[in-house]
């Protein structure tokens, strides 16, 4: 059956193998240039930013379905903030991205540690469910050894 003005299009892997990141990657080889920062104005304190992204989206490298969530970025500055718009661009340009929520989750927080120094940070990812199964990664990075009712032991 067809509805008029309704098309409907489904990617199917062709084999079982999974795409390579080349097949898939329409964004800058180097994220972190994307990511631009700003003096922390005041530095000698200790207070906490959070940043909410609800629209992201990626793709499943095994699938090529779309993947959704929200990524929550909290951190303590040290001498650096992140710019909202570059952030923005930044996380649009995992868009096409084939990647798995563990790895993206990790990298973007690897990348705004690397931009930003931060004196700790957060990047939590909550992916909408698909098969019934939700997923939820969380990600830390200490400056410094982390307060003793964080530490694993």
């Amino acid at each position: 059956m067809s509805v008029p003005g309704l098309a409907i299009s489904l990617w199917t892997p062709q084999n079982n193998s999974l795409p390579s990141s080349k097949e898939l990657r329409t964004v800058p080889e180097d994220f972190r240039a994307i990511l631009e920062t700003f003096e922390n104005q005041h530095p000698q304190r200790d207070y906490e930013i959070e940043i909410s992204v609800p629209e992201f989206t990626s793709v499943c490298p095994k699938t090529g379905q779309p993947d959704f969530g929200t990524i929550t970025i909290t951190y303590i500055p040290e001498s650096l903030c992140v710019e909202l718009k570059s952030l923005k661009m930044y996380m649009q340009a995992f868009r096409n991205q084939g990647i798995f929520y563990e790895n993206v989750t990790n990298e973007i927080l690897n990348d705004l540690v690397a931009a930003m120094q931060p004196r700790w940070m957060q990047v939590r990812a909550e992916f909408t469910p698909r098969g019934g199964i939700s997923s939820t990664i969380t990600v830390e990075h200490y400056n410094e050894t982390p307060p003793d009712e964080l530490q694993v032991i």
